[in-house]
């Protein structure tokens, strides 16, 4: 039951951190770490994050290097949108 949870989780409109915590959430109570884990969080997140930290020059191995590089990702890229926006002004 709370392995479903967790594989129905999709980051979609949700900033990368809110999307982290709802994850950390549901993956304390699965029995999911490790690979498994990472593999999950990777197939919720939105594919535009997730191709650029599969193509990344150093791979990813641990849930909290994703996490933190996801975050740090998605952050950039609303902050670059932001600015854009603001230059087309």
């Amino acid at each position: 039951m709370k392995v479903a949870e967790l594989r129905r989780l999709e980051q979609k409109g949700r900033t990368m951190e809110e999307f982290v915590q709802e994850f950390q959430r549901a993956a304390r109570k699965s029995e999911y770490e490790g690979r498994a884990l990472v593999e999950e969080f990777k197939r919720g997140m939105n594919g535009a994050i997730r191709r650029k930290l599969i193509e990344a020059e150093r791979p990813l191995t641990s849930i909290d290097q994703w996490y933190k590089c996801a975050a740090s990702l998605d952050k950039h890229w609303r902050e670059s949108r932001r600015e854009e926006e603001r230059l087309r002004e």
